[in-house]
C-alpha cells in the first residue's frame, strides 16, 4: 500500500463560504464604483443575522443591505425554514475609512511605485496530476460540491438537497507523488427531513453512488476516471441527519477556509486570506501571481511540481523574498548539460515576472469587479473566461451598452486570468527547451 492523502472542499453554503461570498459581493460592488477602491471588509453570519465591518476607501455609495440580501438568495437561502435568508435576515453595517497610515504606503505620485498593502509571503502552486495543474486530492472535492450545488438548483434529482454541504477526498499514492487510487470519499450534505432517519440516509448515499459520483466521473480525463476503483470506502452524512445546517447550524467568518481556498493542504499557504480584500492586498493579488508562475513554469516542463514563494515588506513595491521548490523534479539543465539548481531556477524566473503590486494588479485585471465568482470553490484550477459587466464610471475601456432598455457603462474582463497560460513559451525561451 502506497500513502495516503486527503483534501476537502465546502459548498456555496457552507457558512464560512457564505461569509467570503458576501465579502467578495461587497468588494465588487465597491470597484464597480470606483476601479481605485481599497477595501478589507470581514462578514459574520448567524442565525438570522449578517454583520459586514471592515475598512473601506471609495468613491461612492454601495447599498449594503441590499448586496448582502442577494448575494444569500444568490446561494439558495431563500425559505424560512432555514432560519437564515435573504429575505428576513437582519443586516449590520459596520464600514469605516481605512487608515490613512495604511493608505499612504500603498497610494503613491507614480502608480507604478505603488507599495504592498502589507508584509507577509505568499505561496502558489502547480503540478501534473491533473489537466488544470491542480492535486487531485483538491480537484475531486471541489467537483463533487460543484455537481452537488447543480443537482440542487436544476430541482429535478435529490430535490431535498440544502445548500449547505462539505466533501473530503482520500487518495492513495505511490512512489514520486503518482496517484494509485481513490481510498475514501465524505459526502456530507445539509438536507430536509423527509423521511426516518435510517430511511433518509440510507436514499441520499444511494443518491450520492448512482446520481453524483457518475455525474463528476464524467467530467473527468481518462486518467483520473481510472482512480475510481470498487473497493474506494463512501461516507454520506457519517453523524447522521444533517437537517440544521448554514449559518443557523454554525457561524460563519469570512477567511477561515483558506486551504479550500487554495491547493487542499499540498504546497504551502502563507496564512492571508483572499475575500473581502482589494489587490492591494499582496495577500490576495500576490499569490495569484505565484499560482501564474507555478502553473507556467510546469505546463512549460521544467518541472512536474513546483511551490513559488514571494514576500513584501508593507509600503514597499519590490518583493524582499523568491523561492522556488521543484521538489526535484526539474529537468532543465546549464550550458554545460549539469541540471540546474531550484536557486538558479528562482533567479531566472524572477527576472521574467514582475512582482510589484503595480505590475500583478495591471497583468490581471484585478480593479475590475471579477472576484465573486472566486469566492467558492477555490481561487485555483478555475477556468478562465472573459465576460462583459456593468461598472457605473467611464474611461477608456467602458462602452455603452443597452441593459434592460437603459443605457449603461460595460467593459469586457478577464476572470481568473491568473489561470492563463501566456507565459508559457516565454518561459521555455528563457530555458532553451
Amino acid at each position: 500500500m502506497g500513502y495516503l492523502f486527503t483534501s476537502e472542499s465546502v459548498s456555496e453554503g457552507h457558512p464560512d463560504k457564505v461569509a467570503d461570498q458576501i465579502s467578495d459581493a461587497v468588494l465588487d460592488e465597491m470597484l464597480r464604483l470606483d476601479p481605485l477602491s481599497k477595501v478589507a471588509v470581514e462578514t459574520l453570519v448567524t442565525t438570522g443575522l449578517a454583520v459586514v465591518a471592515g475598512e473601506v476607501k471609495t468613491n461612492g455609495y454601495v447599498d449594503i443591505q441590499n448586496v448582502v440580501r442577494e448575494t444569500i438568495n444568490q446561494i439558495g437561502y431563500t425559505k424560512a425554514s432555514y432560519r437564515f435568508d435573504g429575505n428576513s435576515c437582519g443586516v449590520l453595517s459596520a464600514i469605516h475609512e481605512q487608515s490613512p497610515d495604511i493608505n499612504q504606503g500603498v497610494v503613491r505620485k507614480l502608480p507604478e511605485d505603488q507599495g504592498a498593502g502589507d508584509q507577509g509571503m505568499m505561496f502558489g502552486y502547480a503540478c501534473s496530476e491533473m489537466d488544470n495543474f491542480m492535486p487531485v486530492t483538491s480537484e475531486l472535492s471541489h467537483l463533487l460540491l460543484q455537481q452537488l450545488a447543480e443537482i440542487r438548483r436544476e430541482g429535478k434529482q435529490m430535490k431535498y438537497l440544502g445548500p449547505d454541504a462539505k466533501s473530503q477526498v482520500t487518495v492513495e499514492y505511490g512512489p514520486g507523488w503518482k496517484p494509485l487510487r481513490i481510498d475514501t470519499i465524505v459526502i456530507s450534505t445539509q438536507h430536509d427531513d423527509f423521511a426516518p432517519e435510517e430511511q433518509m440516509l440510507a436514499k441520499i448515499k444511494e443518491d450520492v453512488e448512482r446520481i453524483l459520483i457518475p455525474r463528476v466521473k464524467k467530467l473527468l480525463p481518462a486518467s483520473v476516471k481510472k482512480l475510481f476503483k470498487d473497493d474506494f470506502t463512501l461516507w454520506v452524512n457519517p453523524t447522521g441527519k444533517f437537517v440544521v445546517g448554514g449559518p443557523h447550524g454554525d457561524t460563519g467568518l469570512t477567511g477561515r477556509k483558506i486551504i479550500v481556498d487554495t491547493y487542499g493542504g499540498r504546497g504551502a499557504h502563507g496564512g492571508g486570506a483572499f475575500s473581502g480584500k482589494d489587490s492591494s492586498k499582496v495577500d490576495r493579488s500576490a499569490a495569484y501571481a505565484t499560482r501564474h508562475i507555478a502553473k507556467n513554469i510546469v505546463a512549460a516542463g521544467i518541472a512536474d511540481e513546483a511551490l513559488v514563494q514571494v514576500a513584501y515588506a508593507i509600503g514597499v513595491s519590490q518583493p524582499v523574498g523568491f523561492y522556488v521548490n521543484t521538489f526535484g523534479t526539474a529537468r532543465v539543465k546549464d550550458a554545460a548539460g549539469k541540471k540546474l539548481t531550484d536557486q538558479a531556477i528562482a533567479t531566472k524566473i524572477q527576472e521574467l515576472f514582475d512582482l510589484r503590486p503595480y505590475a500583478i494588479i495591471n497583468r490581471f485585471g484585478l480593479t475590475n469587479p471579477i472576484f465573486k465568482p472566486t469566492a467558492a470553490y477555490g481561487h485555483f484550477g478555475r477556468q478562465h473566461y472573459k465576460a462583459v459587466v456593468e461598472v457605473k464610471y467611464k474611461d477608456e475601456n467602458t462602452s455603452v451598452s443597452l441593459i434592460d432598455g437603459v443605457e449603461k457603462y460595460t467593459k469586457e474582463v478577464d476572470f481568473f486570468g491568473w489561470e492563463r497560460l501566456d507565459y508559457v513559451d516565454r518561459v521555455k525561451n528563457l530555458f532553451a527547451l
